[in-house]
């Protein structure tokens, strides 16, 4: 009887930790589990290390190697000893973003971040926590020593504490302290943010083992989360990632890094020694849900209604209800526009809400494509990629196909995929099943018109989608 190698990837994402162990000759997932995190954008790291050991009870049995994707872009400091000074600040906590636009001022403007770092920085990145600590904390300032990722953070508890910390180039390149490009930390980036230099955690190879866990677990390198669901789904050049959550991601894999002086673009590497352009929106999935709760309706109801008009006659909403990081409207509202008589009904609304969100995040592939990126399919990911309505309006609206994987936990299973590389097992194929959705040719002109129409309402609404401060 052949024996089965097992290996586990721990997914340490915003909302909980999840771990799946996995057959690593066949991808296949034999047992999971999770546990929740705190609803917060500042948190104990020491609670991330709880989450885990809840998630992972009972599963470990016979796993021989395991990595960690994490939420990108968190600042763990801690002290000489490794102990976290103070909670850990989240990509999403924004009390950064004036030291984020001095320190694109100081050094000179985007394009010069942009070639630096291969990314503007922004709020949610590591270096413009490190400026706002050392301005509004310096008593905690004073007391770092070094500085970590949630995944660096997490995979040195898994080898307690032994050894030096290590990180990945993946995680790495959204610190805005590592250069894609180069490969290297730009510790003159890190000095200019917090006013000395920190400890940071060595940047290991993509299938370095980097240690072991007391009970003799091998441990890959892990990576960010991107860059572990780009594992995860075994991207290939010309695959571009849609990720409908709450908010909206575009990534995919590219073969150079990318500067992008807009900002739009993230110019981030990846977990194999390419690279991972990527482009945040706000407004994804949120979108759809409001629309349905305006027309009184639930989740259930999604594909029903729009997919019970083939046309919205007109009716175009712009999706920025929570603002918007891409394009740059962080004070806009959403807009509805063109409502008539005859278009006034929910079905025509919940279209509306569809086509508005996938026509933002349409806009973003044309910066993907500005920096190298050729699709040449669409692979559609997030809860709302399940909807049938989603999958056939996003592959007109594209002009792609359209890829669904079936749902999974798509960064736990990238990290496994890492921790059966450290075994040596690099020559993995682990297939998934799948739905492919083709672009309907004899709806081509009505996708163009609906593209045409956003873009123009865009410009024309401009000065209606600032908040009034009334």
């Amino acid at each position: 009887m052949t024996s089965v190698t097992l290996v586990a990837g721990v997914d340490c994402s915003t909302q909980s930790t999840k771990v799946v162990v996995v057959d690593a000759a066949t991808g296949q997932v034999v047992r999971e589990g999770r546990a929740p995190h705190p609803d917060t954008s500042e948190v104990d790291p020491r609670l991330w290390w709880q989450a885990w050991e809840q998630a992972s009870d009972g599963l470990l049995d016979d796993v021989r190697a395991v990595a960690v994707g994490g939420q990108q872009h968190g600042m763990v400091l801690v002290d000489e000893a490794g102990t976290p000074v103070r909670d850990a600040l989240l990509w999403n906590d924004n009390r950064s973003a004036t030291q984020a636009v001095a320190l694109v001022e100081e050094l000179g403007g985007p394009q010069v971040w942009a070639d630096a770092t291969g990314s503007v920085p922004v709020a949610s990145f590591t270096v413009t926590k490190l400026r706002w600590v050392a301005e509004q904390e310096p008593d905690v300032a004073a007391r770092a020593q070094g500085v970590l990722l949630p995944h660096d953070w997490l995979t040195h508890q898994l080898r307690a504490g032994a050894g030096d910390p290590t990180t990945d180039r993946g995680d790495a390149s959204g610190t805005g302290y590592w250069s894609p490009g180069d490969g290297d930390y730009r510790r003159d980036l890190l000095v200019r943010a917090f006013g000395r230099d920190l400890a940071l955690p060595r940047v290991a190879g993509p299938a370095e083992p980097v240690g072991e866990t007391p009970s003799g677990v091998l441990l890959g390198p892990g990576t960010g989360d991107n860059m572990a669901a780009a594992l995860g789904l075994d991207l290939q050049p010309g695959d571009v990632v849609v990720s409908l959550g709450t908010s909206g991601t575009v990534f995919a894999i590219g073969d150079r890094p990318t500067a992008d002086a807009t900002g739009v673009v993230a110019g981030f590497a990846d977990a194999t020694g390419r690279f991972l352009p990527l482009v945040c929106t706000l407004n994804a999935a949120r979108v759809v849900g409001s629309a349905l709760r305006m027309a009184g309706a639930e989740l259930a109801d999604l594909d029903r209604l729009a997919l019970s008009v083939d046309d919205t006659e007109g009716l175009v909403l712009l999706p920025f209800l929570d603002g918007e990081r891409t394009p740059p409207l962080p004070d806009a509202t959403g807009v509805l526009h063109g409502l008539t008589r005859a278009n006034a009904t929910p079905g025509h609304l919940v279209r509306a809400s569809v086509e508005g969100m996938l026509c933002g995040l349409a806009d973003a592939v044309a910066p993907l494509e500005a920096a190298g990126v050729a699709p040449r399919r669409l692979v559609l990911i997030g809860g709302a990629a399940r909807s049938a309505a989603v999958q056939q309006i996003a592959a007109g609206l594209f002009g792609l196909p359209v890829t669904v994987p079936e749902p999974a936990e798509y960064v736990a299973l990238g990290a496994a995929r890492q921790a059966a590389w450290a075994l040596g097992h690099e020559d993995l194929s682990w297939s998934r099943r799948e739905t492919v959705v083709e672009p309907d040719p004899a709806r081509g002109d009505y996708h163009d018109r609906v593209r045409a129409a956003y873009s123009d309402v865009l410009v024309r609404a401009r000065s209606l989608l600032v908040r009034s401060q009334g």
